[in-house]
């Protein structure tokens, strides 16, 4: 079970993670989770073009070391990396160290300070492993889920699920993974076609 948009409670229980930016101005955060992937992530990277996008990609360390070239694409497009483990691992189950040794691994490739932890889920214990050994980190949930990755909903809901929930500074979460990529490749251009026509501007983080 999950929710299209993260409620307040949780953002209580974990206060210093990044929920959302600042409500302020009409910004918002397009970020997508797992790739780079063949056929996927090139589609998503001609489709951000067209809107003048520039999001932030959370890769996963594997698919960097399968896909290379891919990543440069997304960098040379002028795109933010942020890591998303090595494996794609579960936090609450996965001991500390070996949490961090993954999240370790693919910093090394990525050299970025942006995290998410795969799922969203992470003990408050690697969060302060996290934080003591890169201190400059910033942990990045998610005020706005799209959902592509649920093949029991439909394409329409995909769409719905942003544009019933986003607000000024919303981090919006999207998959190019080949999971998502039926919902994605329908839902993405409808969001940012009405994003752009509302005057919302796409920032990186």
């Amino acid at each position: 079970m999950y929710l299209a948009y993260s409620p307040f409670w949780l953002k209580w229980l974990y206060p210093t993670l990044t929920w959302h930016k600042s409500r302020e101005e009409k910004y918002v955060y397009i970020t997508f989770d797992d790739g780079p992937i063949p056929v996927v992530t090139p589609y998503v990277l001609n489709t951000l073009k067209k809107y003048n996008c520039k999001a932030t990609f959370f890769c996963i360390g594997d698919n960097i070391d399968k896909y290379p070239s891919i990543l440069s694409d997304v960098i040379a497009e002028g795109h933010t990396l942020g890591n998303h483990t090595y494996n794609h691992l579960k936090g609450w189950k996965t001991s500390d160290s070996d949490y961090l040794d993954n999240v370790r691994k693919t910093s090394l490739l990525t050299g970025t300070r942006l995290f998410r932890p795969p799922y969203g889920r992470i003990k408050k214990s690697q969060i302060t492993d996290i934080r003591k050994h890169f201190p400059e980190t910033e942990i990045v949930m998610w005020d706005v889920l799209s959902g592509d990755f649920d093949e029991r909903i439909t394409k329409e809901q995909c769409v719905k699920n942003v544009l019933k929930h986003y607000k000024n500074g919303s981090i919006i979460v999207f998959h190019d993974s080949l999971k998502a990529f039926r919902h994605l490749e329908h839902a993405l251009p409808i969001i940012l076609e009405n994003l752009s026509e509302k005057g919302y501007q796409f920032k990186t983080l």
